[in-house]
């Protein structure tokens, strides 16, 4: 459309960078130079470029200012995508990188129609979301005190004769070791007081989660996703908060590309050669999903605890769920009795599960409300 005016805005903490591309292709670009970053600056920057009824259309690089700028300018009734930074097409000879010049390169890439949007969540969706983040760094928190103590009994020479660490009896084992140092003593205790607090936080977190789960609108798709074999609770919130709406996705395919599960490849010509997965997109997800991977080593069935989630479910999902352990666990098999690697199986695994989980989550998104 003539009348429209595209934006590209190279936010930073501080400020903005503006430019601005008219109408079509081959008109005119100009920068705006800097505004302050804060709402009545930004609210005032788009009344003036709006004089005239013209319409705007505003985009700005995902980043860690958020999606605070997005939901204001959408919110006075202006189009706004959040573009994805690896997405954006880039001159492998452009050696200059300033604030402005990004700006221009984003008003005209949006112009022409060449960037890419991400997903954006709505405020509640992103506050579950920074709930169930703020739980994995705890856990990585804990990781991290449960080694700083193990070096540092290891440095020592005590080690724990039993066959599993964090067990209550290798936390009474702990009790029991002495120093001849007191230093080294109040070092041993400070650990144990580090791994006893981080163990707190996490269950505190956790216990959060459970607790705004019934209120958030993608509940019926968390309890729907636990059908499936290695998707409990944690793994479920974590999938459902890091994907949002599963109807994004076209196939399954899609989905995997986006968790970054599927093989990564450079062909030219005659030439093939594929490697290891891209690990595009979000860590967060892919993580756990491998780790509840690794569940499909043993052979299918149906536990005590899969089947109180499977119970008050639909009989559609407990088919699906039912279908994809059949499946999963003989592939497992399959690829280890071929000499794959066990890593190599359990991403693969990994893999074939979003398929099932896409089926499932689509399922309930779609269904008509009653």
């Amino acid at each position: 459309m003539n009348d429209t005016i595209y934006v590209g805005l190279d936010v930073h903490k501080a400020t903005v960078a503006v430019a601005v591309a008219e109408g079509m292709r081959g008109g005119e670009v100009r920068q705006l130079g800097n505004v302050c970053h804060k709402p009545e600056h930004i609210a005032k920057l788009a009344e003036k470029l709006a004089k005239g009824g013209r319409r705007l259309s505003f985009c700005y690089e995902a980043g860690p200012c958020g999606y605070g700028l997005h939901r204001q300018l959408t919110d006075l009734g202006h189009d706004c995508i959040v573009v994805a930074p690896s997405l954006i097409p880039m001159k492998p000879g452009d050696r200059i990188k300033t604030d402005r010049r990004d700006a221009v390169m984003l008003a005209k890439l949006h112009r022409a129609g060449d960037l890419t949007a991400v997903w954006v969540p709505d405020s509640a969706h992103e506050a579950v979301r920074d709930l169930i983040r703020a739980r994995a760094t705890a856990v990585r928190v804990l990781g991290k005190a449960r080694q700083h103590l193990q070096g540092f009994l290891l440095r020592h020479g005590r080690v724990y004769a039993g066959k599993r660490g964090w067990t209550l009896a290798y936390r009474r084992w702990l009790t029991t070791v002495r120093f001849d140092h007191p230093a080294q003593q109040v070092v041993l205790q400070d650990y144990i007081h580090a791994i006893t607090d981080a163990e707190a936080r996490v269950e505190r977190l956790t216990r959060q989660i459970e607790d705004m789960l019934p209120q958030w609108s993608m509940a019926p798709v968390v309890e729907a996703v636990q059908a499936m074999r290695g998707v409990a609770f944690i793994v479920a919130v974590t999938v459902v908060a890091e994907v949002g709406d599963f109807t994004r996705f076209n196939n399954p395919r899609q989905l995997m590309a986006y968790l970054g599960l599927v093989p990564s490849e450079h062909s030219s010509g005659t030439t093939v050669r594929r490697g290891g997965i891209t690990k595009a997109g979000n860590a967060l997800a892919r993580r756990v999903l491998i780790e509840g991977a690794w569940t499909y080593r043993m052979q299918a069935r149906v536990s005590r605890k899969l089947h109180d989630r499977l119970e008050n479910l639909p009989k559609a999902i407990r088919d699906i769920a039912w279908k994809a352990q059949v499946r999963l666990c003989a592939r497992f098999r399959r690829l280890a009795a071929a000499g794959k690697a066990r890593v190599v199986v359990t991403t693969a695994i990994a893999r074939e599960m979003v398929g099932f989980l896409w089926a499932i989550a689509r399922q309930v998104q779609l269904a008509p409300a009653v």
